[in-house]
């Protein structure tokens, strides 16, 4: 896999850290993004200067979750945010109380949408702010 394609993953799916360090080794050209990736050499990498890239956002990769919120014992809310929690606060200051649990799920998670699958992390391309509710989920009595 070249790096060009791992660099471009990195920014699919949010990870922040890898992307910041392969920046880095171009930058400062220890490779190239049409080099393979199993030749990287990941020691070449100066950490403060990367945290401190990290810590600025250079490259504008903000981290998120989904995280399901537990309202009763039937109903739950779906909401995107950076954080445990702050999905919590969301709730508190959208239902005025705190959910009984809060449990991250994977972006990559497949729910049905009327009649088609999507995953979290594509229909959180639906929102151009977080936190925000994603949808809501009823249990049903067996």
């Amino acid at each position: 896999m070249l790096v060009r394609e791992v660099y471009e993953d990195c920014f699919h799916f949010n990870e922040s850290t890898l992307a910041h360090c392969i920046y880095h080794l171009i930058e400062e050209e220890k490779i190239t993004l049409d080099d393979d990736m199993a030749k990287v050499d990941f020691k070449q990498v100066d950490n403060q200067k990367v945290s401190t890239m990290i810590q600025n956002n250079l490259l504008g990769i903000n981290k998120f979750g989904i995280f399901s919120l537990k309202m009763n014992q039937k109903e739950f809310v779906f909401i995107f945010a950076n954080s445990k929690q702050e999905a919590i606060q969301f709730y508190h200051d959208t239902f005025y109380t705190y959910p009984l649990n809060c449990h991250e799920y994977t972006l990559d998670y497949q729910l049905a949408r009327g009649n088609k699958v999507i995953s979290f992390r594509e229909m959180r391309k639906d929102f151009e702010n977080i936190p925000a509710i994603a949808g809501f989920f009823e249990k049903e009595n067996f």
